[in-house]
């Protein structure tokens, strides 16, 4: 069953020392990109938002293994937007990969962002750890949905790989958050993902991003459930209608440990950017 309470693991720092078996992951996500880098979204710049949170992440959390990018890249879905994330995000000097979200085309997204460093690759093994990234976009749809190729991708990736311990990322959220707005627009088939993680017991965590909030639980106690902040802007927890919370943007960061268990935080901006339009009905 799943256990929608909070979990008290939620340090603020990465570990100063991480064992030479451990990984570690930093996750970008909602950033809402455009091609004018003058445009906002409900009153952020979303452009000098992301560089600000890029900033903090390179002067907090590394060193790192990888990181994540998990969807809602460009707003606008433009190629010019594409290929300035890709070249923020190179600066990393580290394996990026990328899937795509609502706001996102795919296609486009893959075509523009592809590189030495960035990759919309579906999975990829670490040491001890297996990295399953699965598109959950509908076209032309807010909503999530793993089509039957994702899920036979999801089923076959774990069977192949049943020695690795196994983060599975998406953008959409699997489980309802407490707020209607958002939790209409969750995954709609989220039986047939969990009746799959209940076939493979070496899957370890889910990630996502898409609810622009932290939301901590577990699954069956023991696979964790990680929702995370936006680069821009956030949305208020456990509200029926749109709303936007003054906090500020940031990013996750993962350590993936040999023996299975995941040590993961938050990290936000010291101040909010200016601008936010808190009285906002959407965008």
């Amino acid at each position: 069953m799943y256990d929608p309470g909070y979990i008290n693991n939620n340090p603020e720092e990465p570990a100063e020392n991480l064992p030479k078996d451990a990984i570690r992951i930093l996750q970008l996500s909602d950033s809402h990109l455009y091609a004018d880098t003058s445009r906002r979204l409900v009153g952020l710049n979303t452009q000098e938002t992301f560089e600000q949170v890029i900033a903090l992440a390179k002067e907090t959390a590394l060193p790192a293994d990888v990181i994540l990018a998990t969807g809602d890249i460009v707003h606008d879905a433009s190629a010019t937007g594409y290929q300035r994330a890709r070249d923020y995000l190179e600066q990393f000097e580290l394996p990026v990969f990328c899937l795509p979200g609502n706001h996102d085309i795919p296609e486009t997204m893959s075509y523009n962002m592809e590189s030495e460093l960035v990759s919309t690759q579906r999975s990829v093994a670490i040491d001890d750890w297996l990295l399953i990234l699965l598109d959950s976009t509908i076209p032309h749809d807010s909503g999530g949905h793993l089509s039957d190729n994702e899920l036979a991708l999801l089923r076959e990736t774990l069977a192949a790989h049943e020695s690795q311990h196994a983060l599975i990322c998406l953008h959409h959220h699997p489980v309802k958050v407490g707020s209607a707005w958002m939790d209409s627009m969750a995954l709609d088939n989220p039986d047939s993902f969990f009746e799959i993680i209940d076939q493979h017991s070496n899957v370890r965590g889910v990630l996502w991003g898409h609810i622009h909030q932290i939301y901590e639980g577990y699954y069956n106690e023991q696979v964790r459930m990680m929702g995370s902040p936006s680069t821009c802007i956030q949305f208020t927890p456990d509200e029926d209608d749109f709303a936007v919370e003054h906090v500020a943007p940031g990013f996750r960061w993962l350590e993936l440990y040999a023996d299975g268990s995941i040590r993961s935080g938050v990290k936000r901006l010291a101040e909010m950017p200016a601008g936010l339009d808190i009285k906002s009905g959407g965008y």
